[in-house]
Formats: C-alpha cells, structure tokens, sequence
C-alpha cells in the first residue's frame, strides 16, 4: 500500500499514521522525522534544511523533495509506505507522481481525516498542561477537579502558546490554504477517499482499514 495522509493539525493524523503503519507493516515517512534524522546525521541535505530551520524559514521545495526521495530509496519502502506531510503542494505532488512512475508504482490512496474546524479549534484550545509535573488536561473532555488547578501536584495549569486560539487558527488556515488544492488534485485522479475525524480513535482507525481494503481489491 502506498499511502498519503492528509489532515488538518489537530485532527488525530499522527495515531492513525502509528495504527496503519502497524497494520500494514509499512513504514510512516513524516518529513519532520526525516529532517530530524538528516539533521542529527549531520548529511548534506540536513544541514542545508537546518540553515533554513535556523533562521525560522520554511525549507525550499526543492530540498525536501530530494529528502523524501533518498527516504523513499530505502530498502524499508518497497512494499509501500505512508507520506505524511508530504506532498504539501501541487508541485510537490506531481514530482512525486514522476518519482513512482520511474519506479513503476503509484499512489493507491489519498486519504483525508476530515475535522471541521470549529471542532479542532475546541479541542485544540481546551488543553491546559501543569508546568510542574506535566500532567494534561482538557477542559471539557478531561477537566481538572479544581478549575485551573493540577490534580497531582496543586500547581497552576497553563495554556501553551501553542494551542492558544489565534495560534491554532493561523495553522488551520495554512494549512487550508496549501492543501485545498492538492484535495482537488487527488479527487480529479479518483484516489481521494475521506474518513470523519470526529469518531472515537478506534472507529475512525476501523473506516480506515475498510477504504485501504476496498483500494487494494481494485489492484
């Protein structure tokens, strides 16, 4: 199965990616992983992609897809894997379809948690975390006994800057922004199916097992 994920921040997508690349016994490619191992590795490519990390850039087009195609060199990958991550934008997506067809394979599925944004916004901004012990809480799902207080060691809970609300909508809409296109991409090519990412975790996983059943009949 060659598989690509896509789904807004927050809507689960790292779980599944686990539960799929369990399943399948595929690899879960995510360019954050690769970055991190180029990096760590000290490669040619990982440190070009630091200088542009460093200075709060986003790494060019063009040397993230060199990454992810050394990445999809390796011998792990040849009964198919899971992108997640990549492909981000039209171009990418198309230097990825060239890339396979050398190969002679393809993309089976695009496969889409859908999570309307109000949703993710709620679930996102009710996290509180304690500074202290690191205990975690959601204010409606998993609340405190005293408000704003940590249950384990008394101390004040905070909200991180990352789940503040104009933080998570500014992620939401960049991610709207890059991805709509390549949802059309993958649904003029028949290979965009889409799950509700609003089920429990086990039924969302079970919707997912049933579309990448019915995509490998088809081979």
């Amino acid at each position: 199965m060659r598989i690509i994920l896509l789904g807004p921040p927050g809507a689960g997508k790292g779980t599944q990616a686990q539960s799929i690349s369990n399943k399948y016994n595929i690899p879960q490619i995510s360019t954050g992983d690769i970055f991190r191992k180029n990096i760590a590795g000290g490669t040619e490519l990982g440190i070009l992609a630091k200088s542009y990390m460093d200075k709060g850039l986003l790494v060019p087009d063009n040397v993230t897809i060199d990454l992810v195609k050394n990445r999809l060199k390796e011998d792990d990958t040849h009964n198919g894997f899971l992108l997640d991550g990549f492909p981000r934008t039209i171009h990418q997506a198309e230097v990825l379809e060239a890339l396979l067809k050398e190969q002679s394979v393809a993309i089976d599925v695009a496969l889409q948690i859908e999570v309307p944004r109000e949703f993710i916004i709620q679930r996102m901004t009710g996290r509180r975390v304690c500074p202290n012990c690191g205990a975690s809480y959601h204010l409606e799902f998993n609340p405190p006994m005293l408000r704003g207080t940590c249950d384990d060691c008394g101390s004040h809970l905070i909200q991180r800057e990352d789940d503040k609300r104009e933080t998570v909508v500014e992620r939401l809409e960049i991610y709207d922004f890059q991805t709509a296109p390549l949802i059309a991409y993958y649904t003029e090519k028949g290979k965009l199916k889409t799950v509700d990412g609003t089920k429990a975790i086990n039924e969302v996983f079970e919707d997912i097992i049933r579309i990448l059943g019915e995509a490998n009949d088809h081979h």
